[in-house]
């Protein structure tokens, strides 16, 4: 059966924000600005917010984004006026209330910006948690992508157009260029719902040209289009899209197939899909517009005025004035084109390149028609070699494949149209048709490599598994989708499940496949590595997107509240402290496993408590079962992905205390041990951002979090939604400050305070870092010492009121807020009925561990035993805290923070 469609219509969640008030529409703050109500603002600042067409509660809270964010920045980091600093407040503050009168462009003619620099004041006006909200930032990445997008078909445009027409005279080849632009740009905003998608629109832009080139004057234009015009006159009229067959309106459309594929020639565009845009989307665009039946060049009037409606519609910018190369869309700096490195043929023995510039259209070209010559002899039905494994299974998964595949891909084709345009069902097939064939050569290849490694024909249990199946085929849609729209990430992966998206999906980025096909992301997650290692073809840039898609199934989607690895750590707790998720000890070992998919679906055991195969049996009643494959290595990434992320904010903030890294490391990795409830719908980012934050505190060691976001937000592939709405409760969000004072804080307060005790926990091994396991993976090194450090069990004690010592831990004087928030929140602190703390409890708490273990060869040092050898992670803890000042300091520091608590 197919997957149930997910609702579209959701109403989003409620933020948690304490400061926000409803504003009835007929209120007095949202009528026409009253200048005498503002004499408290600046003259030029309220004669500003009249000319943007601003509301009272829009000019009110701008000004208190410029008095309390911009106006204490230092001016040399900002390097606008007041007036565009003023402009781009209000702006900010209209998209909050969704009071935006002016289109886009007026709004930059007024404040004297382009989109370029205006979107780079809007990320330098981007300080502090609530300068900008998520809401605002989605609005303005989209913006700026859109404009990135046009401004590349632009630029084709230009050359194209220059390659066709030959017109001499200046004002018709202007007027020409003017339509023919308005034109596309009319039928992109009409019917492509999603407007950013560069390939879509390119093809809609041939399907442009063509209309504009085979109406024409033939000696007017170059070759080879004005042969293919030529030759096509000669030739019987083309067949007609089958929206316009039948119809008795005068002059039905044409397609001129041999300039169709000159053109799509010419852009190395695959010409089925140029076709299949011009027979569903082209065509039906001309008969909302009524120019199907036009013979002549279309009015130039008509087409502005119909775009002038939209545009206002929309709110948009004005694409038309790049013809006019207006500042408003200009860039602000060279836009630096991506380089393609290309052997120089007449050296073939030395190692010579040549750069050829490639703009964004050719790389997605080259990228698309690459993965079509990969797949040519590829079909998107099962091969004999497969069907051949099919029928070696125990019970025959034939039927139940291809039942899947179909059902599957009518959801797909289904979905793909909402995003892109119900006039796109077609490109959605060819899309989905690239992807089975890639699914069924890659299957192929797994089965072929589990052959050879395990000796065995029949994989009944494998080829019978849904999960693996449904994983499978969504790894290649993935390829075939980050192919055509371009290897990046939806939000990071994250914003997407905070409930803060569009209710209609528009946006094809991972993991929108997730949601098309209901797929646990956990799931998705084991198939990654093997699909890589199937598939000899994929390409280098293809492997690191999909490396990139494990870790952002890592760092948050594979901890959404229903996903099923909850299950496996509810399974791996209840077997004991012996059978953790991932053993401390092994983090310090190079990262080897020879797990397949087939081990990671199909069974939690080990392989080497089985004998080698993939059809393991389920233990015997009343045996233990082995560790999770599954979930073992997941935690063996995790760590891993953790410590290097750890050790890179580290790089940027705390240089001058490198004793410090280890320890927060070791409060991260026991947050992720043993209170992964902390992960549930949140970002693994925010854990180690609150780790960082506790030991410095409980260290006297100076670091704010506004310094720590700051850092973070420079750092690659990360999104600001990951610090500004951060999981409170169920349904209740706000900024990482207050998830670290009311929950992280919370939760691990006893377990952070023992850090600036005279006898610390014992630090965690350091993660081995290794190659990435999707290149040629190092050899495991054998022989390693038998070590590893149980850290402190989580306390499952209620929170209770400050102490003097534990309040030392909560972040207070941040600029993350007003004062009544921090008000707020130590309320809540010391409230001892808040329903939050019951929660947090888990009910009845067992006795915190009172003593550490360091088990050696199975002795446990505690007991008395001696180990052979000493223990490098020992000599390390003693040299941290052997020396009797350092102990005395931090006594003398406790006890004054005792006599002289804080108020």
């Amino acid at each position: 059966m197919p997957p149930k469609k997910r609702s579209s219509g959701t109403p989003q969640k409620k933020e948690f924000k304490g400061n926000t008030k409803s504003e009835s529409p007929d209120s007095s703050e949202n009528a026409v600005l009253s200048p005498e109500r503002h004499k408290d603002k600046e003259s030029e600042f309220v004669s500003l917010s009249e000319e943007l067409h601003a509301t009272n509660v829009v000019c009110d809270h701008a000004w208190r984004i410029w008095e309390r964010e911009i106006r204490p920045m230092e001016k040399a980091n900002m390097a606008y006026s007041n007036r565009q600093q003023w402009g781009a407040c209000l702006f900010i503050a209209g998209m909050e209330h969704d009071s935006i009168s002016l289109t886009f462009t007026q709004f930059l003619k007024v404040v004297g910006l382009s989109v370029k620099q205006f979107i780079s004041l809007v990320r330098k006006m981007d300080v502090n948690v609530d300068t900008i909200s998520p809401k605002v930032n989605t609005a303005v990445t989209r913006l700026e992508k859109k404009y990135d997008v046009t401004f590349a078909l632009y630029k084709r445009f230009v050359k194209t157009f220059e390659k066709i027409f030959a017109e001499p005279d200046k004002e018709k080849r202007k007027e020409l260029s003017e339509s023919s632009w308005t034109m596309f740009l009319l039928a992109k905003g009409t019917f492509l719902q999603m407007e950013d998608d560069l390939v879509i629109a390119f093809q809609l832009l041939l399907c442009v040209l063509e209309f504009f080139t085979k109406r024409f004057t033939p000696s007017l234009l170059q070759s080879p289009y004005k042969s293919a015009v030529s030759s096509s006159t000669l030739s019987p009229p083309t067949r007609a899209s089958r929206r316009n067959q039948g119809k008795t309106k005068p002059g039905p459309l044409e397609m001129d197939m041999q300039l169709l594929e000159t053109l799509a020639k010419e852009g190395d565009c695959n010409v089925d899909e140029v076709k299949n845009v011009y027979q569903t989307t082209f065509c039906a665009f001309l008969d909302s517009v009524g120019l199907s039946g036009l013979q002549g060049l279309p009015p130039m009037e008509t087409l502005s005025k119909q775009y002038e409606e939209l545009y206002h519609k929309n709110k948009d910018f004005d694409a038309r004035l790049f013809l006019v190369d207006d500042e408003t869309l200009s860039p602000n700096k060279i836009e630096v084109s991506k380089v393609e490195v290309t052997p120089r043929k007449n050296f073939p023995s030395e190692d010579v390149v040549i750069a050829v510039p490639q703009t964004p259209i050719r790389a997605a070209m080259n990228s698309i028609q690459q993965l079509r010559v990969d797949l040519t002899s590829a079909s998107d039905q099962p091969s004999s070699n497969l069907l051949v494994y099919y029928k070696n299974c125990t019970v025959d998964p034939s039927e139940d494949i291809r039942k899947r595949v179909e059902e599957l891909g009518q959801v797909f084709i289904q979905r793909f149209a909402q995003a892109v345009g119900q006039h796109c069902e077609g490109l959605g097939r060819k899309r989905f048709n690239l992807g089975a064939q890639l699914y069924y050569k890659v299957m192929e290849s797994m089965l072929k490599s589990e052959e050879k490694r395990l000796s065995v024909q029949n994989f009944s249990k494998l080829l019978n598994n849904a999960a693996f199946h449904t994983s499978l085929l969504a790894c290649a849609l993935e390829v075939v989708m980050a192919t055509y729209v371009g290897n990046s990430l939806k939000n990071g992966g994250f914003g997407c499940s905070s409930g803060a998206s569009d209710s209609i999906e528009t946006d094809l980025c991972f993991p929108w496949i997730l949601d098309v096909f209901q797929l646990p992301a956990f799931d998705f997650y084991k198939v990654i590595e093997s699909f890589i290692k199937a598939e000899p073809t994929l390409k280098h840039d293809m492997m690191k997107h999909l490396e990139q898609c494990e870790h952002v199934i890592m760092e948050s989607l594979a901890w959404r509240a229903d996903s099923p690895l909850f299950d496996l750590l509810k399974q791996s707790r209840e077997e004991g402290p012996g059978e953790q998720a991932e053993p401390p000890a092994t983090l310090n070992q190079p990262l080897h496993h020879n797990h397949t998919a087939a081990d990671l679906y199909l069974s939690p055991v080990r392989p080497s408590r089985l004998p080698p195969s993939t059809e393991a049996e389920p233990p015997t009643p009343g045996t233990k079962a082995p560790r999770s494959n599954s979930l073992s290595l997941f935690y063996k990434k995790l760590y891993r992905m953790a410590y290097l992320r750890l050790k890179t904010l580290f790089s940027h903030l705390l240089t001058s205390h490198p004793e410090l890294e280890p320890i927060i490391w070791t409060l991260l990795q026991h947050t992720l041990q043993n209170e992964y409830e902390l992960m549930q719908d949140r970002h693994l980012d925010q854990l180690i951002m609150s780790a960082m934050y506790a030991i410095c505190k409980v260290k006297n060691v100076d670091l704010r979090f506004k310094t720590i976001v700051t850092a973070y937000k420079e750092l690659p592939n990360t999104n600001q939604e990951t610090f500004k709405r951060v999981l409170i409760r169920e349904g209740q969000y706000d900024s990482i400050i207050v998830f670290y004072n009311l929950v992280f804080m919370q939760k691990l307060k006893t377990n952070i305070l023992q850090y600036s005790s005279p006898r610390p926990p014992p630090l965690s091994p350091i993660p081995h870092i290794p190659c990435s396991p999707y290149k040629n993976s190092p050899l495991r090194v054998p022989g390693s010492n038998n070590v590893y450090v149980s850290p402190l069990k989580s306390s499952r004690m209620s929170p209770v009121p400050m102490t003097p010592r534990s309040r030392i831990l909560i972040s207070i004087g941040e600029s993350f807020g007003s004062a009544d928030k921090f008000q707020k929140i130590n309320q809540m602190v010391s409230s001892t009925d808040w329903s939050l703390k019951r929660s947090l409890d888990g009910g009845a708490a067992p006795k915190p561990l009172k003593r550490l273990r360091f088990d050696m060869d199975g002795q446990d040092e505690a007991d008395g035993s001696k180990s052979s050898g000493e223990s490098t992670l020992i000599q390390k803890l003693a040299e941290m805290s052997s020396t009797r000042t350092r102990m005395q300091e931090q006594k003398l520091k406790e006890e004054s923070v005792k006599e002289h608590p804080e108020p």
